[in-house]
């Protein structure tokens, strides 16, 4: 029989990606989280397959990337590869870069893994209970929390939660309960996914790649140790289609190649953004916030991102060292975020289409040449500056000394001001952006050094020692005087390094007075000195 009431501090409604990995930091955070997902079981088919290197910058810090990276294909699948057919030679292909090798932006490299891989791996990354079959029917909002109604599923019909996160997909059920719209081109079409075991070795031995774009649709491998899915318009009459016919013919491999089909998938292809995140003590989080193209593997990413933003944020407000006001900073500054990813991945998708119309064009004329020029730059498919450059604004982040931010600083900002930074990632120590991944000692990195508390990191650790006081997390970490001038600071100077990795503040020259640092302490989490 189910139990008539459960409580939790957090309910997280939503058993993907995202709404896993807010389960996840939570419980870091000392939060108890109830998580309820509708369907009965972690999804089976292979969907979002690109983990980038902030997400896996986030999950270094979760003890969870060697995990991920373990079940991920290897690093020379970070490459695309464009073919007429899947049996073509490639007529262009360029590297997903900061998943095919290092980089020097980040300690750590992004991976090729399909979400039936990733899912086991954040599930088992948090004790708190989840319950699968559980279906959000009702959302009631009260003066201390929110009271959600629960169908199916044999755990609880009722959870008493302080504040809901709301990481249901793109067809939402918390978004549609709230009545919040969305703005954007909404649909943009249906799509099938057809799971399916071939031995194609000969093909894409010795030219691996994470997806093969084809004018038959898009093939990719799922796991190391085989596996293919292809990625297709949904055909008229999809329901009674003969679909190892429909795949044989678009690889066109005939009968060289035995085609077993195992699952087939349809599913919409959605492009908008939320019209709020925040609604009283519910918060939009991943595809319930934005839904965003495939190409580029922007989506979910973007949702890990938006928790990692996130869940420091409620932590403090339920351990009471910050104000309910700090929760306003969550869409001030992960809005314009999720507007300016919409606008990537659009652009994106043109880019796509625009190689294979001029593919097409040179097939018509019986000339096509062997290689096709990309319009792009060779770094088009790294996005780090999407990715690793987003400058928050809100009253989150002060800037120099304590002070009021000043404007925005234009490309890299996230506002979706220009998409000129999509691709170029400049590292800067200012207050607002993630701070620059820097060796502090061998295998250590300035990202290493933050965590459930505020960082502060100097070269003079001595004179800011006593400025770390309760009642808020704040540990003091030395910054290598040679890495000082880079971040903006003198000798005595210091970064305040927020949870998510990104710079709320700084003090180029020394600490400012106990009761000055306490006052910028409270005015960034929206607390009272």
């Amino acid at each position: 029989m189910p139990v008539a009431d459960a409580e939790a501090e957090v309910l997280v409604v939503g058993g993907g990606p995202v709404g896993l990995t807010a389960r996840a930091l939570l419980e870091r955070w000392g939060v108890r989280v109830v998580l309820a997902e509708k369907h009965r079981a972690l999804s089976p088919f292979p969907r979002s397959r690109l983990v980038n290197l902030r997400s896996m910058e986030i999950y270094r810090r979760l003890g969870l990337a060697a995990g991920i990276a373990a079940a991920a294909l290897a690093p020379e699948y970070g490459r695309v590869r464009f073919r007429d057919t899947f049996r073509d030679p490639d007529y262009a292909t360029d590297a997903m870069v900061g998943i095919d090798a290092p980089v020097p932006e980040s300690p750590v490299t992004g991976v090729v893994t399909s979400q039936d891989r990733l899912e086991p791996v954040l599930i088992g990354a948090a004790g708190g209970p989840v319950h699968f079959g559980a279906e959000l029917v009702g959302l009631t909002q009260e003066a201390d929390g929110v009271v959600a109604l629960l169908a199916g599923g044999g755990g609880p019909s009722r959870v008493r939660a302080r504040y809901v996160v709301a990481a249901d997909g793109a067809n939402s059920t918390v978004r549609d309960l709230l009545g919040i719209g969305t703005t954007g081109p909404g649909a943009m079409g249906g799509f099938t996914t057809v799971v399916f075991d071939a031995d194609l070795g000969r093909w894409s031995d010795g030219r691996p790649a994470g997806v093969y774009f084809t004018a038959q649709g898009m093939f990719a491998p799922l796991y190391p140790e085989g596996g293919w899915a292809w990625f297709v318009p949904t055909p008229d009459g999809a329901g009674q289609a003969d679909w190892p016919g429909l795949l044989t013919r678009a690889l066109g491999t005939g009968d060289e190649v035995r085609v077993e089909v195992s699952r087939v998938g349809h599913w919409v292809m959605n492009a908008f953004v939320a019209d709020r995140l925040r609604h009283g003590r519910i918060l939009l989080a991943g595809d319930a916030a934005h839904a965003i193209p495939i190409v580029g593997g922007l989506g979910m990413n973007a949702g890990i991102a938006d928790v990692h933003n996130l869940c420091w944020k409620l932590a403090g407000v339920l351990h009471g060292w910050a104000g309910p006001d700090l929760l306003d900073s969550y869409p001030a500054e992960r809005h314009p975020v999720a507007h300016r990813t919409l606008r990537q991945a659009v652009a994106n998708t043109r880019l796509l289409l625009r190689v294979q119309d001029r593919r097409r064009e040179q097939r018509s004329t019986g000339r096509a040449p062997d290689r096709l020029e990309l319009p792009w730059s060779e770094q088009y498919f790294a996005q780090l500056g999407l990715v690793l450059g987003p400058t928050y604004r809100s009253g989150a982040v002060l800037g120099d000394c304590g002070s009021a931010p000043g404007p925005p600083p234009g490309a890299s900002d996230g506002s979706g001001r220009s998409e000129e930074g999509a691709t170029r990632y400049v590292p800067t120590a200012d207050p607002g952006r993630r701070m620059p991944h820097l060796w502090l000692a061998p295998g250590r990195s300035s990202l290493d050094a933050v965590g459930e508390w505020f960082t502060l990191l100097t070269p003079d650790p001595g004179r800011w020692a006593d400025l770390a006081a309760a009642p808020w997390p704040i540990r003091v970490e030395a910054l290598p005087g040679r890495h000082a001038e880079f971040c903006g600071l003198r000798p005595h100077g210091a970064l305040l390094v927020r949870p998510d990795d990104h710079v709320g503040a700084r003090w180029r020259d020394g600490p400012p007075t106990a009761a000055g640092f306490r006052r910028a302490l409270a005015g960034m989490n929206g607390a009272h000195p």
